[in-house]
């Protein structure tokens, strides 16, 4: 139901706003027209009320413990209930008449953002085998083109594919893959138009430029071709949990019902992913929980063959194959906590005695990823939290590093699909410095910059300075930040905003990547902070571990304690801090401000995690029984009542809570939308203040916001002149 402005009510003490209900629909654009022109600010924030949601209890109980969940009734599967839409669009016109007055404010950073971007940018080409595929974007366009030219980058370019056509008419378009046939003749990619993750894929023939009939549904959107040219193998997602658990192998110019069923996962604790060695010769199904992971391998010549595993799964064992000759490189934490590599002849992978070890493990250094060529592996390693990038000759086992300057940045590899490549392609950024893409001469050990982003406008990067610092939790681990400020506008004297950004779970590892949206923030006068807390992999695996599980608690902890150690070392004010999350971030702020909501003066927490317990519970929601041993299995009592200490709907109580904005998309695949929403409601029911809480929600997008490279700019805009307009910055 919306709520409508009917009456205009002029008083002797100012003027008043009433919402009700009534058969002549008045607009957003006249309501806030009319809220602007008779109130100023302050008197409309505390006439305009929220929409206040119904109650009806749902008692829910398991080990003797009863607990009754008022909000229960929003979750709609379907998402057609006509009730819950209307609340939703209530608080979407909530919202905006609270944000009313920033409105010129949100247009001035968006524009900002959009400005410094690269409009017509371009990827570094690859080469594969007689082509140079590319990905590029028009100067205004939304979406990707994929392009190749063949022979040389002098040729003329063949369009594989324009994304911006394909989005023609949908609110919501993405493209998860695209994947040439070996023979360079047939492209697959994948499309989803509703935001759920859930993708069809299709076939263009390339010499032609028509589609086949070929159309598999309900795929994770991935596809890996056999060497036939004709034969692809692709995961098939379950309709209700959105797990991908069953791998097809379909043939060209047949139906999808006369699809093989390959590989079945019939433990929903695991996910199933798809890959093919980067030599071509072997097609692998990963299967991978929490705290294992293994592989299936099936030669990529002979498609119709057999699935057979790599080395059996082991509980607590993990372990990715890199294949280069006739042997298997095999990065492993079996007795290395922080992974090793060995090597294993093809003919005896499933005999662990045969495997020899290459890179012995070490206490103080993770290996993170592995790239595996003719004559050379290329290793990602973590040490003390940072990246380094090494490149081991297979012929003599000599080594070639390359090095990096900053106190904090990220090293990743980037696109490397030759495997007789001479070079490693790899990306490199830090807070001060745009992405980068190098080529790494493996013979020589020398670094080629061959494209960094452009920073469109007057940025320089001298103009700011970035830090990396250790700060002291309260049980005595030094959690590492990595933050940065411009130069002319900073004071360590404790006066300056701070937006504190954190994850902590999964083992993911937010690393200090540029990120051009912070300088709207930083050229405000912002300290930028990230906290790597515990639950990440920064310092190892045994960071992840001290932040998972019966430790999830230290995730929260630390965060709090990194924002006492930055106001205390006067890199912020105590009054001006803010602080961001996404996802299980969205989880990480629900459970700090419940712990410590006095520290922080605005929160923005977007598609949060927050009913931990009923939804980890619930086997038939999206990742759930997949992720018992992140969270653990609600179902034993000891996990139970863990969780229930720090789930945030769970432990929203009767106190004061800062200014808060919550994002979610209608159609998310992995946080639902109901949870979010009932976690608002919950606290407009509770809280004791009269700070602001406003809901928003992309009733078109899913898990990562709207699809456009510009479109999702506007709720960064939305979320930023949330935190400005606290400060009374308007400009």
């Amino acid at each position: 139901m919306k709520y409508l402005l009917i009456l205009i009510s002029l008083t002797l003490i100012g003027v008043g706003i009433y919402f009700a209900t009534s058969d002549k629909e008045t607009s957003q654009e006249e309501q806030t027209l009319i809220i602007e022109t008779t109130m100023n600010d302050s008197q409309k924030d505390k006439s305009l009320k929220p929409p206040v949601a119904k109650k009806v209890p749902h008692e829910m109980t398991i080990h003797d413990d009863t607990r009754v969940d008022d909000y229960y009734w929003m979750r709609d599967d379907s998402r057609t209930d006509a009730e819950i839409l209307a609340h939703l669009e209530a608080e979407n016109d909530y919202k905006e008449a609270m944000l009313a007055g920033t409105k010129s404010l949100q247009e001035k950073l968006y524009n900002e953002m959009v400005s410094r971007l690269e409009k017509d940018k371009s990827t570094v080409p690859y080469r594969l085998g007689d082509y140079f595929y590319y990905v590029r974007f028009q100067e205004d366009s939304e979406y990707p083109i994929y392009a190749r030219k063949q022979g040389s980058l002098e040729a003329d370019e063949e369009i594989l594919l324009n994304v911006n056509e394909l989005a023609q008419g949908h609110d919501y378009f993405n493209v998860a893959s695209t994947e040439v046939s070996p023979n360079h003749a047939i492209l697959a990619y994948s499309d989803d138009s509703i935001g759920r993750r859930v993708y069809t894929l299709r076939f263009k023939d390339l010499s032609t430029g028509q589609l086949l009939p070929d159309t598999l549904e309900e795929t994770d959107g991935g596809a890996v071709w056999a060497n036939d040219n004709e034969t692809i193998f692709y995961i098939r997602r379950d309709p209700q949990t959105l797990l991908g658990y069953q791998v097809f192998r379909h043939k060209l110019g047949t139906d999808q019902e006369a699809d093989v069923l390959v590989y079945e996962e019939t433990d929903t604790t695991y996910y199933t992913g798809l890959t093919k060695s980067l030599d071509g010769s072997f097609i692998k199904i990963g299967h991978y929980s929490t705290e294992t992971k293994g592989e299936s391998i099936l030669d990529a010549n002979v498609p119709d063959g057999e699935f057979k595993k790599f080395y059996p799964l082991e509980t607590g064992h993990e372990y990715s194959t890199y294949k280069s000759g006739e042997y298997f490189y095999v990065q492993t934490n079996k007795e290395a906590k922080n992974f090793r590599l060995m090597k294993v002849h093809q003919s005896k992978h499933n005999d662990f005695s045969a495997w020899e070890e290459v890179i012995p493990h070490r206490e103080n250094t993770q290996i993170t990823d592995v790239k595996a060529f003719n004559d050379f592996i290329a290793l990602t390693e973590r040490s003390n939290g940072l990246t380094s990038v090494r490149v081991m000759n297979i012929e003599d086992g000599s080594f070639k590093s390359v090095n990096f300057d900053d106190p904090a940045y990220a090293a990743r590899f980037s696109t490397n699909k030759n495997f007789d490549s001479e070079t490693l392609r790899y990306t490199y950024s830090s807070l001060t410095t745009p992405d980068s893409i190098y080529d790494f001469n493996m013979v020589t050990g020398e670094s080629t910059l061959l494209k960094q982003d452009k920073v469109l406008g007057d940025f320089d990067s001298n103009d700011y300075q970035s830090e990396r610092l250790f700060i002291d939790a309260r049980d005595g681990v030094q959690v590492p930040v990595s933050l940065v400020y411009r130069k002319d506008m900073f004071k360590k004297n404790g006066t300056n905003p701070l937006y504190q950004y954190g994850y902590g779970s999964y083992g993911a590892t937010m690393d200090a990547n540029f990120r051009s949206n912070w300088l709207s923030l930083l050229d405000r006068g912002f300290v930028v902070a990230i906290a790597h807390i515990r639950g990440s992999q920064m310092l190892g695996r045994q960071w992840y571990e001290d932040g998972k599980m019966f430790n999830k608690i230290n995730t929260f902890t630390d965060f709090i304690d990194v924002t006492d150690g930055l106001v205390e070392q006067q890199y912020a004010a105590k009054d001006k801090v803010f602080i961001a999350g996404g996802s299980a971030g969205g989880l990480l702020m629900g459970a700090v401000i419940n712990m410590a909501p006095e520290k922080y003066a605005g929160v923005a927490a977007h598609v949060p995690f927050v009913d931990v317990v009923t939804t980890m519970l619930d086997e038939s929601i999206p990742l759930t029984t997949n992720e018992y041993d992140e969270w653990g299995n609600p179902n034993n009592k000891d996990s139970y009542e863990y969780m229930l200490s720090y789930s945030p709907y769970d432990n929203v109580k009767a106190q004061d809570y800062p200014h808060m904005l919550v994002t979610t998309g209608l159609h998310d695949s992995q946080v639902q939308y109901f949870e979010p929403m009932k976690w608002v409601a919950k606290l407009r029911d509770f809280k004791t203040d009269d700070n602001k809480l406003l809901f928003h929600t992309n009733m078109e997008a899913g898990h990562g916001g709207a699809s456009g490279r510009f479109k999702r700019l506007e709720q960064t805009a939305m979320e930023y002149a949330f935190f400005l307009d606290l400060l009374g910055i308007n400009d």
